[in-house]
Parts: C-alpha cells; structure tokens; sequence
C-alpha cells in the first residue's frame, strides 16, 4: 500500500500542461473578474453625469460593490472549503456576470448600487478561490510566478475594459460596457467540465477515484493502484473551525498584520480605479486620454504583477512585497505633481504596477502562508477584511473630490497606505509561514 502525500507531490510536480490548463481557465475567469471591477470607474464621468449625482454620492454608487465584495470573499471564500472549489467558482461566476450586465439597465443611485452589490458577492468570493486552485496545483518552485501571472488577468480585464470604454461609451452610451460583462456564462460548462476541485476536499469526500486522475495528470509518473491511501500532513489537515486555525501554530500577530496590509494595499487600488479617470479629467485632459491613464495603469499592473512573481521565485517574497509598497508610496505622490505627459504615462504606470500588481503578490503570499485545508479560509479572510479598505477608498476620495483640494493632497491621501503597509509586511513572522517549512 502507498501512502501519497498530495502536497508534497504537488509541490514537486514538473510544470505540464495540467498546470496549464488550471492557469488557463483561472486566469481567464480573473480578466472577466477584472473587467467587471474596472467597468464602474471607467464609466463614473458619464454615469455621474447622466444621473446627476455629486463626487461624495458617486463614492457610495462605486463602494456597494466593494461592499459585496467583502461578503463575497469571506462567505464565498470560507464555503469552498465546504461545497468544493469548482461549484464555488461556478456561483461567482454567474453573480458578477448577469448583476453586472443587470447593472447597465438602472437609471437611479439606489438600483445601480443594489446591483453592483449583488455583482460585488461574485467578484470577490472568486478571488481567493482561484488564488488558492493556483497555489495548490503549482509546482512549490515557480509558485509565486503563476499565481501573479494568472492574477495579471485582473489587470487585463482592466485593460479590456479601458479599451471598450473608449469605443462604447462615447458612440453608445455607459450601459454597454457593462452589457458586455454577461459573456462569460457561456463558459460555465466548460469550467465545470475543465477545473478540479480541491485534495484536500476530495480527500475528505471520499472521492478517492477522482482524485486519482487528477493526480496521475499532476505527475504523470504516477501509477494507479486500488490499495494507495492519500493523506495531507498534520498541520495541513483542519479540525475544528478553519478561522480559528488562522490564529494557531504562532501565526496570530502576523495574520493581523496581513489584514492591515491588505487593508491598506485594496484602500489604494480602489482609489486609483475608482477615481483616477474623474481625478485626470478635473486636472484638464478629456475623457478619451482619462481612460488612456487607466489602460497605462492597468498595463503597469500587468507587467508589476509578472515581474513580482518572478522576483519573489527569486528572492525572498516578502522583501519584494515591501519593495513594491515602497515605490507605490513614491509612485502615486508623484502623479499629483505637474509633469510631461509622457513622464505622467511611465509613472502612472509605476502607480499600477505596485499598487494592482502588489495586491496580486500580496495575494501570492497569502496564499503560501497559510496551510492547504485553511488556505481558501486565509486567503477569503484576508481579502474580505481588507474589502472595508476598499469601500472606503471611493468614499473617502469623493469626499476629498468635493472638497475641490488641490490634485496633490488627492494622491497624498492614496500614497499614505502604502507606507503603513511596508511597516505591516515587515511585521510579518515568515517563520510560521506554511511554504518556509518545507
């Protein structure tokens, strides 16, 4: 009889084109979850206009997404570990695709935000589910490398939504860039039919034959045998309730400084997505270049998404983390000073890459911290409670809008965070991190 240990295999596994097909599918669901995030701020000049409402109340219509967002990742987050990743995936999928859509439909403040909110729940319980299918089913040493390269999606999908913001809005109206975001329902079956559920999960249902094809697809070298036994190491199997796993083994302190920098970090990038096209209109360029900022930003994301994660396969992970949150402090104070244009593009850039690309890493880093069973519950916890950092960001931006301040003390307010996040991953004891006792 063989007893399998299916993290450590995984951990070894050769990259192939198993591996390929979960980045496949897990990054493309991360661009529709991107695109249907990024669509609020490219069309908050035109929606504002057209229902008449002012920078503060703008703020509240863009944060009920975000508020979903929170109850999204924790509930959505959490109840993988129950019902499996694949069907947890599958509901977020349909909530931000059809409330979106629904979204662009609504003539009124309180209609749009309803359905942004319901949009909000799939946007973020499908965040931390597809972070932890990445981590689990790559190979230990380029880790970090496909969880960022599959979530530069996220920055793709603002990028596409950019894009169409350009073409739709001004020939037909804001409602179509959002009509557009129903298209990945079509793709249900095939995610269903594609992506495997969790080990872990399948270990503890019993589904035993199941998991043996996944595997042998893992490592192809793998021979099937009816007496093999699978298990997962002791402090990677929960009892007991998963969030209170969170504060065991000495990890406490270090799980509340990862909430205060994802706090910190969703705090910047919700400010930048949400007001970086008003902020540049107000300073004087018209809309169409506005949302050329937002393609530049997202583009930044991209590539600061990309090299973080090769960087961190490299390096230790949580000083290229603090690297990043430092140069997002230096990159958004400096966007609110008068500058070329084309020296703007390369620092507004730079803004992207470690504001959207460091909330990538972080992700990334969360993500190894924590043990396989909890990992869903980690990573869903980290991010829901970071969401109220997120839903604050437009608020408090649009109310610093109406109080027309000067463009500086705007970016000042975005680029604080970023200090108080390079102090809180500092704090962080990678010691008790999962991925350092291997």
């Amino acid at each position: 009889m063989a007893q399998i240990d299916v993290h450590n295999l995984s951990d070894h596994a050769k990259f192939n084109g198993f591996h390929g097909m979960v980045l496949f599918w897990c990054a493309l669901i991360i661009i529709f979850d991107g695109y249907d995030l990024a669509v609020a701020g490219i069309a908050l000049p035109s929606i504002m206009k057209e229902m008449g409402v002012t920078p503060a109340t703008a703020g509240y219509m863009v944060s009920s997404a975000l508020f979903g967002m929170m109850f999204g990742a924790i509930f959505l987050g959490t109840v993988a570990d129950k019902i499996g990743r694949r069907w947890a995936i599958v509901i977020c999928i349909v909530l931000f695709s059809v409330f979106t859509a629904i979204a662009g439909l609504t003539h009124d403040p309180v209609m749009f935000s309803a359905t942004r909110f319901l949009a909000g729940l799939g946007i973020g319980g499908v965040m931390p589910n597809v972070v932890a299918q990445m981590t689990e089913y790559s190979p230990r040493k380029i880790r970090s490398t496909l969880v960022t390269l599959m979530f530069s999606g996220y920055a793709v999908g603002g990028m596409l939504a950019a894009v169409l913001g350009k073409g739709l809005i001004e020939t037909y109206g804001w409602s179509y860039v959002f009509f557009a975001a129903a298209a990945p329902v079509i793709l249900i079956p095939f995610v269903l039919g594609s992506l495997p559920d969790s080990m872990p999960f399948l270990i503890k249902k019993g589904r035993i034959d199941e998991l043996k094809r996944i595997v042998q697809r893992l490592e192809p070298s793998y021979i099937p045998s009816a007496d093999d036994s699978f298990a997962l190491p002791d402090p990677h199997t929960a009892h007991g309730a998963p969030i209170g796993k969170l504060f065991l083994d000495g990890r406490g302190f270090s799980t509340a400084m990862l909430w205060v920098a994802f706090f910190m970090c969703l705090f910047m990038v919700y400010a930048l997505s949400s007001w970086l096209t008003k902020l540049m209109a107000s300073a004087g360029y018209s809309l169409g270049s506005a949302l050329t900022f937002v393609l530049v930003l997202n583009f930044g994301a991209m590539i600061g998404a990309i090299g973080g994660g090769w960087l961190a396969d490299r390096f230790h992970i949580k000083y290229v983390l603090m690297s990043f949150y430092a140069l997002a402090a230096v990159s958004i104070t400096l966007l609110g000073v008068k500058m070329p244009t084309e020296l703007l593009f390369i620092v507004v850039g730079l803004a992207g890459a470690s504001t959207i690309g460091t909330q990538i890493l972080t992700y990334a880093y969360v993500g190894q911290y924590y043990p396989m069973a909890i990992r869903s519950t980690g990573v869903g916890l980290a991010s829901g409670v970071g969401r109220s950092g997120a839903i604050l960001a437009p608020i408090v931006i649009g109310t610093l809008v109406s109080m027309s301040l000067p463009l500086q003390q705007n970016f000042l307010a975005i680029a604080v965070p970023a200090v108080i996040s390079v102090i809180a991953i500092g704090l962080v004891n990678h010691k008790r991190s999962a991925s350092a006792v291997h």
